[in-house]
């Protein structure tokens, strides 16, 4: 009797080893599966930058140098009322490298937005941002640029969502970016918050051409570098950066810029 028992109980073990070790592969299959299913929501908007497309995206971007520097901003859940309201800085600068061009938005004590890269899809022929929010979930907005107003709207999200982030520059020293969302099957949007912005300092980068020139992006050049014992100047430290790292390419592409421009005006 005692045989028996110990039989049995040794098959039992041995089952429950086989069973644990079952669920062990099942778990690690399914972790596999995981990370090599990415979320759609989430890929970057944007494909990688190649040397092609760098001076179009450039083009595309041109109208957002009149954003480049930083801003101090009041952020409101309901317009006109104190109820959630908060203070947060925001910069916007020029990012090249890691195959991307883009203008990035960095976003210091906010409740929405905390970094959000602003490029251009040469492709589709829209504008883009990846963005990471305060909380560290991530999305990702396509749209377009009208009349200094950027708007950009997201794929529905898993609570069936779409969201809507409008940047509207009203002059030089004032920007409003405005938070919305919606539900996919309906057409008006709820409001989610708003960050007025009023520019930091004195004016740091302009759309126009008084003053020195950006020899990177065309904007307004407030920042000096030098190469060769001559002094050019850049809107932001981005630029700085692609300057330093490629000062001969970047001059060579300003200076083919200079001249179709005077071949332009003597036509």
């Amino acid at each position: 009797m005692q045989t028996r028992t110990v039989f049995r109980l040794a098959a039992v073990s041995r089952l429950a080893t086989v069973m644990a070790a079952i669920l062990l592969t099942g778990m690690f299959v399914g972790l596999q599966a995981q990370e090599k299913t990415p979320d759609s929501k989430t890929e970057p908007a944007s494909p990688k930058v190649t040397k092609e497309t760098r001076a179009e995206i450039q083009k595309a971007l041109a109208p957002l140098n009149s954003l480049i520097g930083g801003w101090r901003g009041s952020g409101q859940v309901q317009r006109g009322s104190t109820r959630g309201a908060w203070r947060e800085t925001g910069t916007f600068v020029w990012k090249f490298g890691g195959g991307q061009v883009g203008v990035e938005y960095q976003v210091k004590d906010g409740k929405q937005i905390g970094t959000g890269l602003v490029s251009w899809d040469a492709a589709k022929k829209q504008f883009t941002m990846d963005a990471v929010f305060a909380d560290g979930s991530k999305r990702v907005y396509r749209g377009d640029l009208e009349k200094s107003v950027l708007t950009l709207e997201s794929e529905p999200d898993d609570d069936d969502l779409i969201s809507r982030v409008t940047l509207r520059q009203l002059n030089d020293k004032r920007l409003l970016v405005l938070y919305e969302k919606r539900k996919a099957r309906q057409s008006f949007y709820a409001r989610v918050g708003e960050v007025g912005y009023t520019r930091e300092g004195t004016r740091l980068a302009s759309s126009d051409n008084s003053g020195p020139e950006c020899v990177v992006t065309g904007g307004a050049g407030t920042i000096k570098v030098f190469h060769e014992g001559k002094t050019y100047y850049v809107c932001c430290t981005g630029c700085r950066d692609a300057f330093n790292d490629d000062p001969v390419g970047i001059l060579a592409d300003y200076r083919a810029k200079l001249e179709k421009k005077r071949a332009n005006l003597q036509k």
